[in-house]
């Protein structure tokens, strides 16, 4: 570990490691911290039809492991840290971690978003017993069983159109009559015999005795309200969550400037504080894609090595 890095950067998913890439691979000395495990929310994605050049069936790990390795060929450090408090508007930054401090002339903010629960009672309950927000993850679970999925957008399809390779049926519940998710996806799920909708509904409450049994759903239009149960010869089944996401920045919170918990950024990736950027989807912005992601973090790299550059007569 370095005493002062040039550029640190928090957070290993798309964002944070394309910007590790570019900023090694401009010779500036690079640490990629991340809390967890590399690629953010893209590791529950079973594919990725949408990346340009993924075209070889490539899944969230396939394509997260390629941008670790081409990462870690260009000379970036990787360390699994959770940074718990920061002082960046110095010109030397320092990073509090669980594991140590760490410092560096340029801070790029890469710490994504994490799914947006239901808000309803029991959800909290029955996660990891029948509610789940990875159908990557936990798709293998319900083997012939059957599954409901909450949401309309385009993660929500994606995913029920995957959890049919396991479940006997599925069924998107939607708060509208149509869905958000891209025509082409919308296509494909309504031509899958296994896929069924229940619109104009939002789930009210789910109830269980160790494991999902039951949930009441709510008709947005009607209010009226109705209980589904399990199959008897099943005795449970799933509900997967994909209504969107809240951006992981509480840590910034009063120190960055923020709209709605993401944080703004001018098109360079600038924060309100020099020499601090943020890229993917923590920061404000109208597509939040992979694709989006790799390029918020390659302009934030470059943008990073300028400002180096100019600061510290590099």
């Amino acid at each position: 570990m370095k005493e002062v890095y040039d550029l640190i950067i928090i957070g290993a998913g798309p964002a944070g490691l394309s910007a590790g890439l570019y900023g090694a691979r401009a010779k500036l000395n690079v640490l990629i911290v991340e809390k967890e495990k590399s690629g953010g929310q893209i590791v529950m994605t079973e594919e990725v039809a949408n990346y340009p050049g993924s075209i070889e069936n490539a899944s969230g790990p396939s394509l997260t492991a390629r941008m670790v390795q081409q990462a870690d060929a260009f000379g970036a450090e990787r360390t699994l840290d959770t940074i718990t408090e920061v002082q960046i508007d110095g010109k030397i930054k320092v990073l509090k971690g669980e594991k140590r401090n760490y410092k560096a002339k340029a801070v790029i903010i890469a710490t994504g978003a994490k799914s947006k629960p239901i808000g309803c009672p029991g959800e909290k309950e029955f996660t990891g017993k029948g509610v789940s927000y990875c159908a990557t993850c936990d798709a293998d679970f319900f083997t012939d069983l059957e599954v409901f999925v909450v949401g309309g957008g385009d993660a929500a399809v994606e995913e029920a159109m995957y959890l049919t390779k396991f479940a006997r049926k599925v069924t998107i519940i939607h708060r509208r009559d149509k869905l958000r998710a891209a025509k082409s996806i919308q296509e494909k799920a309504f031509k899958n015999p296994k896929i069924q909708f229940l619109w104009n509904a939002a789930v009210k409450e789910i109830k269980g005795d160790g494991v999902v049994q039951s949930m009441i759903v709510k008709n947005t239009i009607t209010g009226e309200e109705k209980e589904i149960f399990a199959d008897e010869d099943d005795g449970t089944f799933g509900i997967f969550v994909f209504i969107g996401y809240n951006p992981v920045t509480q840590l910034f919170e009063g120190i960055l400037d923020m709209e709605r918990g993401y944080i703004k950024t001018d098109e360079n990736m600038k924060t309100n504080i020099p020499g601090v950027f943020a890229a993917g989807d923590c920061r404000v912005k109208s597509l939040r894609q992979v694709v989006t992601a790799t390029s918020d973090g390659a302009i934030a790299a470059v943008e990073a090595e300028k400002y180096i550059a100019d600061t510290f007569d590099v």
